[in-house]
């Protein structure tokens, strides 16, 4: 019954002509109004456009729709806030204060990483980054909270502000780093996939956050007589066996392949296509494929002993906390691409294999489409890891620099 009453004042307000006397000023609701229903008509067409395309089973489609939707969002929300801030300007600093501590919208926006929306606000008004919420935290305690990384860039840009904005404690004597202790919530968590990636971002906004306070605030206790780094393993020791056990599964399971393929490869050197003559020369010796053969070969025992080493070095691992930040995901970086080589250069050895046997004056295209065909499931494999393999990349040779490098927003 509410929404029906809303929709018909909304109608009534379209069909009256505007004039520059009716322009809505902030807090009528009118222009709040009308955006919303603006937002939720552009929502139902584009969401029965997504519905359509599920169930056509058109998923670029899908993705295109949906990119077309966030660009949209983005642009109301943007004209929105710039609406918004037209009519907050004109209000009394002491107004627009009160404004922000009743709407909570300076924090909200902190939450969910609108670092547009913040600056907006900090540029006219500088001391807004003092203001603190219910649980008092300022904006880079609540982007600590939820590991919104452009949100917390902003404070290396309070110049002297920031040894004093780090001193604030909430109700239960926490510091920013009790804060950076806690596990982050998990819409924030799952932005990388696998346990051990998760462990490792989790460190990396410790050590981030740790960087930027006195060394008194390291050791000191909350009401519950934690340190930060106590109440760190404390809230993140189920992930810390979480992603133990991912790391062990992965390198069990990588090493049986890395074994099995070993063992071909060294049983291939002594067992040459064509087998060898009178005085023990192999009879493709002078064969360019026979070259080929005998590299490929090598290089896949080479990188499948590298490949072991790897996973058996994890399997043995400590697992402590500071292993997630670099040593592990190094070691396993390092023991899937031999792997991977090792694949690759078995393929290889099995093409060189199949000219030097079938050659293509006898039987024609033959090799050719074999040979062709033995790339089809490495190509596969490559196409649906990928993301894995470059996650890991990142997270093993740029993991701070991608995540906290200076964005172009200024806070003044």
């Amino acid at each position: 019954m509410a929404i029906k009453k809303r929709r018909q004042r909304t109608n009534e307000r379209r069909r009256k002509p505007k004039t520059c006397e009716s322009k809505p000023e902030l807090g009528s609701g009118d222009e709040l109004e009308l955006s919303r229903e603006d937002l939720y008509q552009i929502e139902i067409k584009i969401g029965s456009h997504i519905s359509v395309s599920n169930n056509a089973q058109h998923p670029i489609v899908h993705q295109n729709f949906r990119r077309i939707y966030s660009l949209q969002m983005r642009i109301q929300a943007s004209a929105l806030a710039n609406r918004l801030w037209e009519q907050i300007r004109k209000l009394p600093y002491s107004d627009m204060v009160k404004l922000v501590k009743k709407t909570k919208i300076f924090h909200d926006a902190a939450k969910i990483g609108n670092v547009e929306f913040l600056t907006l606000f900090t540029h006219s008004y500088p001391g807004l980054i003092w203001e603190v919420n219910d649980e008092k935290h300022s904006l880079f305690h609540v982007a600590v909270i939820n590991r919104q990384e452009k949100v917390f860039r902003l404070i290396y840009q309070t110049g002297a502000n920031k040894d004093l904005i780090t001193l604030l404690t909430d109700d239960n004597e926490n510091n920013i780093l009790h804060l950076a202790g806690k596990i982050a919530p998990p819409s924030r968590l799952n932005i990388v996939s696998g346990a051990a990636l998760q462990m490792q971002r989790e460190l990396l906004w410790f050590k981030e956050v740790e960087k930027i306070v006195s060394d008194p605030l390291l050791n000191m206790k909350n009401k519950d007589g934690k340190t930060p780094r106590e109440l760190f393993s404390k809230k993140h020791k189920g992930l810390r066996q979480d992603g133990e056990k991912w790391m062990k599964d992965t390198a069990s399971s990588c090493m049986v392949v890395a074994t099995l393929i070993a063992t071909v490869a060294f049983a291939a050197v002594f067992t040459v296509p064509g087998g060898n003559n009178e005085i023990g020369t192999p009879v493709f010796l002078k064969n360019r494929w026979f070259t080929v053969f005998v590299i490929s070969d090598a290089v896949a025992m080479f990188s499948s002993a590298t490949s072991i080493m790897m996973f058996l070095s994890i399997l043995t691992s400590r697992y402590t906390e500071d292993d997630f930040l670099f040593s592990l995901l190094a070691k396993l970086m390092v023991g899937l691409i031999s792997l991977f080589a090792s694949i690759v250069c078995v393929v290889l050895t099995f093409s060189a294999t199949f000219f030097l046997v079938y050659n293509e004056e006898k039987h024609g295209p033959l090799p050719r489409v074999v040979a062709a065909l033995a790339w089809l499931p490495i190509t596969i494999y490559a196409v649906l890891n990928h993301r894995l393999g470059i996650a890991l990349l990142y997270s093993t040779c740029w993991p701070a620099v991608l995540m906290f490098r200076r964005g172009k927003h200024r806070l003044y």
